[in-house]
């Protein structure tokens, strides 16, 4: 697909095609926005594979375990406050396979889960800036008037093109191969580029 090549609205129309074709996701996005959420996106895995789903004719829906709910919320770094939004989530979304995690606190735990210390976040667009595919940095939400707004720092055309480029800014290399090697067997077309050497 030449998507890169498309003028930059084409492509927000082509992606929002795209994504709305997945009615879970959709339903997730509506319902999201209804929790007022400060600074918050659908993000990642999610809408990433819910395209390649599209672009190569599968179900939308296929191989997507869930759906990523990031916010961004630094007045309280308890986890009480965090988990009082991942209850009303509970209630908005109902059995929906939905995550939610506030950003401001990732740099609490990550070290412990993967390894390497994070820094604090100041966004939840400096948290997806840090994931470890390129291709994943991406996310949606819903503003007033039902309008999509996109963050999408590394474009669209990798997404649309099955391409899987690493992004070692933060998340260890473990951490990319074996998510690459998982999806690569969800998605046989992808083309998953190499860690970077050194």
């Amino acid at each position: 697909m030449t998507i890169g090549r498309l003028p930059i609205t084409e492509q927000l129309d082509e992606l929002r095609a795209a994504l709305s074709r997945n009615e879970l996701l959709t339903e997730v996005l509506a319902r999201a926005a209804t929790l007022a959420l400060p600074d918050w996106y659908l993000t990642a895995g999610c809408l990433v594979q819910t395209v390649w789903n599209v672009v190569t004719d599968r179900p939308p829906t296929a191989g997507i375990r869930d759906y990523d709910l990031f916010y961004f919320d630094d007045t309280d770094l308890g986890w009480d406050a965090e988990d009082e939004v991942i209850r009303a989530g509970r209630r908005v979304f109902g059995d929906l396979p939905v995550e939610i995690r506030n950003e401001a606190r990732v740099h609490l735990w990550y070290e412990d889960r993967f390894g390497v210390p994070c820094p604090p976040y100041q966004s939840s667009e400096a948290a997806i800036d840090s994931f470890a595919m390129t291709t994943c940095c991406l996310g949606i939400r819903l503003d007033p008037g039902d309008r999509w707004r996109v963050y999408a720092p590394h474009g669209l055309a990798d997404v649309f093109n099955l391409v899987v480029r690493p992004n070692p800014v933060l998340a260890p290399r473990e951490v990319y191969e074996t998510k690459a090697r998982r999806w690569r067997e969800q998605w046989p077309e992808l083309t998953v580029l190499p860690w970077p050497a050194g």
